[in-house]
């Protein structure tokens, strides 16, 4: 599984460590990830993702993963998280004309 945020796409990031002598060597920074159980209230099922801490976060100040994925634009997101925003516009569009043709 790679070491990618599947919401923000955030990776792995290299950088060198130095000592006090100032000898250079190689190193990764590995982006904080945590498997996270996100609701999709639009949805009404439970969406497992791979997630940093900083893309979680991000999430709840928006108020939930429907409102980000409608608040972010499609080139921000990756390719499975398009199709997730898709299918949430769908649904909430069906249930729009349900509203409209029933009131």
């Amino acid at each position: 599984m790679a070491r990618r945020c599947q919401l923000t796409g955030k990776g792995v990031l290299t950088g060198n460590n130095v000592s006090h002598s100032n000898i250079k060597t190689r190193r990764r920074y590995m982006p904080n990830l945590q498997m996270a159980s996100l609701i999709s209230d639009t949805l009404g099922r439970t969406i497992r993702l791979r997630l940093s801490v900083q893309a979680i976060r991000s999430v709840d100040k928006r108020g939930g993963l429907d409102s980000y994925l409608l608040a972010a634009k499609n080139a921000e997101l990756p390719p499975e998280m398009q199709r997730l925003k898709r299918q949430i516009e769908k649904v909430r569009a069906a249930r729009a004309v349900e509203a409209a043709a029933a009131g």
